[in-house]
């Protein structure tokens, strides 16, 4: 049969029982908990609190070892080979960095693991000691994850970092040993760095070939023995190192893996979020376990179009083909926006077409479900989705959204043209990652799931905000987590710690997440607020910032949006990163003259059309007047990790763009 016809009619099959067995069913219970009163639930899989569900595994390293065992020969890390590295110089004078890279080249479990040996082996060779620690200053790659898996301390780099710690050298009184990640354009900061420091500097591969000559026996680790030392995003104040032990992480990954669908060695893994994030640590470890293949990319060259994708190659998600991903909520929106700009500029029957596809699936879902699942929805998938699978390689069958809140018609939108789960989860750094994952056949919007089965989610009252447990129809509190997958606390940091983690009298450690939720009758967590974005203005309404912005977000003329409340005033102000393409789509159908798109920005008729088109979305997304920003600002340049104004989550840093743009809020409230 031909493959594309079984990969269309099997998920329809699978989606039909799942979808009868989803109505009423219960996927969290209610927990009997010690600590502060509250509402609290549990996963309905389990009445305990497990840390590892594979026998003999208690730590990263063991269960490395068990996968590499069990998958010797299958395929697990890749990596694609650049072809070429080019500079292009726009219309504007700015140079851009293009690449054309080739196929993924792989290496085996087994090869991993011998590679692992052979680099942990070779640090001990270097002069590294069991308590020292080893710091990875690297984008998402494979050695990122092999240099994970060892036990002593240095400094990781590419040759992009290198040149970063050059400059701060002079502050880095502990650094003795630089290992540097072979690559193009390398050469030139090693050989400043062995001029301008006192650092021994050896290449990574230098380092593993020394190990494998020279093979030392093993320390492993304990469960209960830190495995990273990883800082949170910064998105609400200075980051802070959250010490992960073996056992914490283990915990999320064992939890994970009994609710993701069947996953094993025919599956890929598309690995291009930070690996410093730990929604990505958690997701490839759980991929190891399985058995999946693992190849690496970035969000610069992840599809055809991507920044960083010399014109006419391929992305990584078209080469891979991957039937696994993980994403942040700005990444799918940005696939959402991509589709729609498509679809909206190709326009005529092709529109109708896409309009009338989505229509009928998105009321298949809402109402009756065989109204357009049957021959229909395999037509459908034929002439119009199966273009937009395409753009992340056309065979993903489960994609996890993770580390914010995704807006419920983002999730249905890819839902629907991709035509595979798009399950949220919810956790933190300081939880591992866990708290609570939305079941494979869970078909609604909005939420993030039921616990999972090593945590137990509890709801407190917070009376200032207006949230209380006994709140009608469903409960309402600040969130906290309790369970293995609990980490100890931050880094020599201990007043932090003691604030936000909590022991009670049964043992059980909690983390006070400062996000705000209510429980479904089904047992499901949806995020609704978090206390630090919530602003009480000076008539006394209360403003949620993150979730206005949410909804302002789907506006085509929004690339990014920061909205901004002073409680000495009646109304909120937003700036606002323009949508470079769909703003000058709009000024040339308007006939504006521009120099250049910040003159653009600035243009009253610009400001006037992108603040109408956001009172639009807010009026859709049922928001308050006094929610709606009364006045904005456009922001001609994109806010990126590179500029610090985000995480590498994507992740608002609001007081670093508070005081960027502090004399732009002035004149906005002026």
């Amino acid at each position: 049969m031909n493959p594309y016809i079984v990969g269309i009619f099997v998920p329809l099959i699978v989606s039909l029982i799942l979808w009868k067995s989803n109505n009423g069913k219960k996927r969290g219970l209610p927990a009997d908990v010690g600590g502060e009163p509250g509402y609290a639930v549990r996963n309905y899989r389990s009445t305990s609190l497990a840390e590892s569900n594979w026998e003999g595994v208690s730590t990263l390293a063991e269960l490395f070892e068990q996968a590499c065992k069990r998958f010797t020969y299958k395929p697990s890390l890749g990596t694609r080979k650049l072809i070429t590295r080019e500079m292009e110089v726009s219309q504007n004078g700015r140079s851009f960095e293009k690449l054309h890279l080739g196929d993924y080249e792989w290496v085996s479990y087994g090869e991993a693991f011998k590679a692992v040996c052979g680099f942990s082996s070779g640090l001990v060779h270097l002069g590294h000691k069991k308590d020292e620690r080893v710091a990875i200053f690297s984008d998402t790659r494979a050695e990122w994850f092999i240099a994970l898996q060892t036990e002593v301390s240095t400094v990781i780099c590419g040759h992009k970092e290198l040149k970063k710690l050059i400059d701060i050298s002079g502050q880095l009184d502990n650094v003795k040993r630089i290992i540097y990640i072979d690559e193009e354009g390398v050469s030139s900061e090693v050989s400043l760095a062995k001029k301008n420091t006192s650092w021994t500097i050896t290449s990574f591969v230098e380092v593993e070939t020394m190990g494998r000559e020279k093979p030392i026996d093993a320390y492993l680790p304990l469960s209960a023995d830190v495995a990273v030392i990883m800082y949170t995003s910064g998105s609400t104040g200075l980051p802070k190192g959250v010490m992960m032990t073996h056992g914490n992480v283990l915990a999320t990954a064992s939890a994970v893996m009994t609710i993701v669908p069947a996953i094993g060695t025919n599956d890929i893994y598309m690995a291009y979020l930070p690996l410093a994030h730990i929604l990505e640590l958690a997701a490839e470890n759980v991929m190891v376990a399985a058995g999946v293949a693992i190849g690496y990319g970035s969000p610069l060259t992840l599809t055809d179009t991507s920044n960083k994708i010399k014109k006419g190659t391929k992305g990584d998600a078209s080469v891979l083909s991957p039937t696994v991903m993980a994403a942040v909520p700005a990444i799918l929106d940005r696939v959402r926006d991509g589709v729609r700009k498509k679809v909206d500029a190709k326009g005529g029957l092709s529109k109708k077409l896409f309009d009338a596809a989505y229509g009928r699936r998105l009321s298949a879902i809402n109402g009756s479900w065989f109204g357009a699942w049957g021959l229909e929805k395999v037509l459908w998938d034929f002439l119009i989705f199966r273009q937009v699978r395409a753009v992340l390689g056309g065979r993903v069958r489960f994609l996890l959204s993770g580390g914010a809140p995704l807006f419920g018609d983002t999730q249905r939108f890819i839902n629907i043209c991709l035509g595979a789960p798009v399950v949220q989860g919810y956790g933190l750094t300081e939880t591992c990652a866990g708290g609570t994952f939305s079941d494979y056949d869970d078909t609604s919007v909005g939420r993030v799931g039921a616990p999972v089965p090593c945590s137990y989610v509890k709801l407190i009252d917070w009376p200032e905000g207006g949230y209380l447990v006994t709140d009608s129809p469903m409960p309402r509190g600040e969130i906290v987590i309790g369970g293995p997958n609990v980490t100890p606390g931050y880094f020599k940091n201990e007043e932090k710690t003691k604030e936000v983690y909590k022991v009670d009298e049964k043992g059980m450690r909690w983390f006070y997440t400062g996000d705000i939720g209510r429980f479904h009758p089904d047992g499901c967590l949806e995020i609704i607020d978090r206390k630090k974005d919530i602003v009480k203005l000076q008539h006394g309404e209360y403003v949620s910032l993150g979730k206005v912005e949410a909804a302002l977000i789907v506006s085509p003329y929004v690339d990014n949006i920061m909205v901004h409340a002073d409680p000495f005033h009646s109304f909120c102000v937003a700036l606002v990163v323009a949508a470079q393409h769909a703003s000058e789509e709009w000024a040339s159908k308007q006939g504006i003259h521009y120099s250049d798109f910040s003159d653009l920005c600035q243009k009253e008729e610009t400001v006037k059309e992108v603040h109408e088109s956001l009172f639009k979305v807010a009026k859709q997304a049922r928001l308050d007047k006094f929610e709606i920003p009364a006045k904005i600002k456009l922001i001609p340049e994109p806010w990126t990790p590179e500029t610090g104004l985000v995480t590498a989550a994507l992740k608002l840093k609001r007081e670093v763009i508070r005081k960027a743009y502090a004399d732009d809020l002035g004149k906005l409230y002026a």
